[in-house]
């Protein structure tokens, strides 16, 4: 039977560390307002005009590429999720490619928008790829440059405070080794509440949001619409929302339901997770989770304290993090899980 197995594993975080007393020269808010809310004490910012979500995706990717043994004429496909992108279009993935010089062989390349899940949903997609026998290195590249898109005000440190940069890549192949590879993948989503945990502006939408009240935009004539207006500029309507306590209450209650789901699926028991890396959303998320799962400290894996929540790249970090450290270690059986806006969340088990 064949199985998809990481063959390499590279991160990328910018040089510049922004701490909690950093930002509050910006807005009213503490170190220990943020510890407390967040777990959060610093994260990191690229350098503004000089990264972006593609280069830092670049930088991780090569990392990828070499731990792996391979080179990039070997990578026969990309997916590149992420949802801060360079430009509203084309997607991350064909510049990932030209920035690494791999245009020559005209592979394919698919973009993930799936927030803070994009890295499982993505795990997901590359699986099966893998096991259909279509690909043999698939480069899967997770990146996010969330501080050029913030509100640094106080009336946006509620969302500003947490997120953070950075990128982690994985060469993905075919093994018909039974001791190692991914296990098992679960998704799941529930639009309900897809504008509690939203960046609305710009969009096709007008100022009219399917399933909730007319915004009011100024209308102009019937054969089109105002992409931006200037009430999305004076109201800073392009910053993102959250309602935090919402999204606090379905992660911890989705979170364990998604990783039991895993762990049924494949015949494992909670005490069988040798390491699980939670999405880095909220360490008090991540530290409920662990509670309910009845996990020790070694076998949970957060550094969402150092690196802000980078979305989608938030468990490929840890997971590269951790490896380097020593706390994955070959024969592991890994668990990673992510919760986040859409909402969508999911979960997967892969033998290291």
């Amino acid at each position: 039977m064949i199985r998809t197995k990481i063959a390499g594993i590279g991160k990328y975080l910018p040089e510049q560390v922004v701490t909690n007393q950093d930002l509050a020269q910006y807005m009213d808010t503490s170190d220990e307002w943020i510890q407390e809310r967040t777990g959060i004490k610093e994260r990191r910012y690229a350098r503004k005009h000089h990264e972006t979500t593609t280069t830092m995706g670049a930088a991780a990717a090569k990392e990828a590429i070499a731990r792996a043994g391979i080179t990039k004429e070997d990578i026969d496909f990309i997916v590149f999720a992420t949802i801060s992108s360079d430009y509203y279009f084309p997607g991350c993935g064909v510049l990932l490619q030209r920035e690494l010089g791999i245009t020559k062989g005209e592979i394919g390349a698919l973009d993930i928008r799936n927030q803070c899940s994009g890295f499982v949903y993505g795990l997901e997609v590359v699986d099966q790829f893998i096991k259909a026998g279509k690909y043999k290195n698939i480069l899967f590249v997770c990146s996010e440059m969330h501080s050029m898109g913030l509100d640094f005000r106080t009336e946006g440190r509620g969302v500003s405070v947490i997120f953070g940069d950075g990128a982690a890549a994985l060469i993905l192949q075919p093994t018909e080794d039974e001791n190692c590879g991914i296990l098992t993948t679960h998704l799941h989503s529930d639009g309900t509440y897809a504008e509690e945990l939203s960046l609305l502006n710009p969009g096709s939408h007008g100022g009219y949001h399917v399933g909730t009240e007319q915004f009011g935009y100024p209308d102009t004539d019937k054969f089109g619409g105002v992409f931006v207006t200037q009430k999305m500029i004076d109201e800073y309507m392009f910053s993102p929302f959250m309602n935090g306590k919402l999204v606090f209450k379905h992660a911890v209650t989705k979170f364990p339901a998604v990783i039991k789901e895993a762990l049924d699926s494949a015949g494992f028991s909670t005490s069988d997770i040798d390491m699980f890396i939670p999405h880095q959303a909220n360490l008090r998320i991540s530290q409920f989770v662990q509670k309910r799962l009845g996990l020790p400290d070694e076998k949970v894996f957060n550094n969402i304290q150092k690196y802000g929540n980078t979305t989608s790249a938030s468990i490929p970090i840890a997971m590269c993090e951790a490896w380097e450290e020593g706390k994955i270690k070959d024969g592991d059986l890994v668990c990673v899980a992510a919760f986040g806006s859409g909402f969508t969340w999911g979960s997967g088990l892969l033998r290291w």
